[in-house]
């Protein structure tokens, strides 16, 4: 874990993270990446404009970006959670610079086509899909606690101030050599950040279990989000408001070319005005939420971006255009970052990229989903009608404040807290299972119906962590008398499922532990469940153990 580099009580600023080398190394390198890919997308959209000038088309090339980030962020959130984050990244890397590379020649053998403008955006996208949750989960490790919330944000200004100028370089390298030039830059602009990788001496945490099995580590990756409602709450909001807010990013070529009448220059100067007003508020992210709540800040910035899209339809002066835009890039900016803050805080480490990834995923699904209609919408009604459909839809998406609010996060996001390794006297493997788990209690009959209540909030975190048909039963003989039961496919399942417990799971689980009033501490046994077929009943075959009941307080 990085060390905080800052004074306990002193006060953070929104740059104190780049004090530490590492993580400047890195901001800057990612920086000359978002330049890149901005860069690409203004003359991806561009050139599709001039191969086909349809809406629907243009709004693919965003699309296209977006998709693999929405189909695949889950399963590179998963690979970053169980894999060196260092090497990945360096991989994803890779395969976003050979689709940089590969359409750059295309282009310059002539045989740019929509189809080819489409899958070299998607391969760009495929790679940093798999970058984006190993980048992100990452930053904990750059930077301490509490430089934490600022460094997520600086990411932030990163990619806008790459959005504020980016674009507008875009549209003047598109103007004065064509599309091609934006592909050879994109390309370029990739190696800074691979070198800084590259050299990046991480120390990885060892754990003393083998990692996850792809799939099983994106089902439990899965089932924290389901099970976490606070969370579950937050990519609710995001999907909404990427979905409702996808019309000016998708349509932005044809504000530029069909409502303004401009041309390359004018589009890549709206993008730069749209990133200009997202990297003032970044940078006034922190005075934000000292002053609203996430969910009063979040409700404003969709209301401001609402209204600032729907000026944008209803202009047609560039100057009031411009102005529009740089509010909808602080209001997007706002809540977007938001969002990810309260993902990434209160997400325990063994599952920070999942969760990261989960919020990519609500994003660019909605971004993805949300370009393509309001792209369809636009070939059919016209550009300024989808952009004023799209603002009013975004205004809407606060009555989801209702049944899903933004959570109150702490500063501090819980640390994993291991326990004590549980007594076995039968011979195990790592794939020996099912394990079945079950915890007696006895409660005083006066105090059953606050227990059960109790238990009723153990429940999800039982299920967050890995374990699998939970239930709770009364004594028919016995009423003081409770068991909790909870299965998971395999002792390593168990043993994962035991660490993933955070300091405020166990303290939920000690005030249901208090309500036992037993002789002795609460019995937990554990055991490995024999199917039919399962035991070797020959003689010649040693029965290496029996399954023995374990006495002591923890599961």
């Amino acid at each position: 874990m990085a060390d905080d580099g800052s004074v306990e009580g002193e006060r953070i600023g929104p740059f104190t993270p780049l004090r530490n080398r590492l993580f400047r190394r890195i901001w800057t390198a990612s920086l000359f990446s978002n330049f890149g890919q901005l860069i690409q997308g203004v003359g991806a959209a561009w050139a599709m404009t001039q191969i086909t000038g349809r809406a629907d088309m243009v709004a693919l090339v965003q699309s296209a970006t977006f998709a693999p980030m929405m189909f695949l962020s889950l399963i590179a959130g998963a690979i970053a959670d169980s894999y060196d984050r260092r090497k990945i990244a360096l991989v994803a890397l890779s395969i976003a610079l050979t689709g940089a590379i590969a359409i750059s020649l295309i282009t310059l053998m002539g045989w740019l086509t929509p189809a080819w403008i489409l899958v070299s955006c998607f391969v760009v996208g495929t790679g940093m899909a798999l970058f984006g949750p190993a980048w992100q989960s990452s930053v904990g490790e750059q930077v301490g606690a509490r430089e934490l919330p600022q460094a997520i944000a600086l990411n932030s200004v990163s990619y806008n101030i790459a959005r504020s100028f980016g674009p507008a370089i875009g549209g003047v390298l598109v103007a004065v050599a064509g599309a091609i030039a934006a592909f050879v830059f994109n390309a370029l602009a990739y190696i800074p950040l691979i070198v800084v990788m590259f050299f990046w001496r991480r120390q990885p945490e060892i754990s003393r279990l083998p990692p996850e099995a792809l799939g099983r580590a994106v089902i439990s990756g899965a089932r924290f989000v389901v099970h976490s409602p606070p969370i579950r709450a937050v990519l609710v909001r995001t999907t909404l408001m990427a979905l409702a807010g996808a019309a000016i990013p998708a349509l932005m070529p044809l504000i530029a070319h069909d409502l303004l009448g401009g041309d390359a220059s004018l589009y890549g100067l709206l993008l730069g005005c749209f990133g200009i007003g997202a990297v003032i508020s970044a940078v006034s992210l922190a005075a934000i939420k000292e002053r609203f709540s996430d969910e009063r800040a979040v409700s404003m910035s969709c209301i401001l971006v609402g209204l600032c899209t729907i000026g944008t339809g209803l202009s047609r002066d560039a100057f009031l255009s411009c102005a529009m835009l740089g509010g909808a890039g602080a209001g997007w900016m706002a809540m977007m970052a938001l969002c990810n803050i309260n993902i990434q805080m209160s997400s325990p480490r063994w599952v920070t990229a999942r969760a990261l990834a989960a919020c990519v995923t609500s994003v660019c699904g909605g971004v993805a989903v949300g370009g393509w209609a309001w792209g369809q919408l636009a070939t059919d009604q016209g550009t300024a009608f989808a952009l004023i459909a799209s603002g009013f839809s975004m205004i809407a998406t606060i009555v989801a404040g209702i049944w899903w609010r933004m959570p109150a996060i702490e500063r501090q996001r819980d640390r994993d807290v291991p326990l004590t390794e549980p007594e076995t006297n039968l011979d195990l493997n790592g794939r020996s299972g099912p394990i079945a788990v079950s915890i007696d209690y006895r409660v005083p009959l006066a105090q059953a119906r606050d227990f059960y209540r109790t238990m009723l909030e153990l429940e999800p975190i039982r299920h967050r962590t890995g374990g699998y048909n939970w239930s709770l039963s009364r004594d028919i003989g016995d009423p003081e008398l409770w068991t909790e039961r909870y299965h998971t496919p395999t002792w390593h399942d168990y043993l994962r499922q035991r660490s993933r417990l955070t300091g405020a799971d166990l303290e939920l689980w000690q005030r249901a532990i208090d309500f036992h009033v037993g002789q002795g501490p609460i019995t937990v046994r554990r055991k490995l469940e024999r199917p039919y077929g399962s035991v070797r009943w020959r003689e010649d075959v040693p029965d290496r153990g029996m399954i023995m009941p374990l006495t002591q307080q923890g599961s």
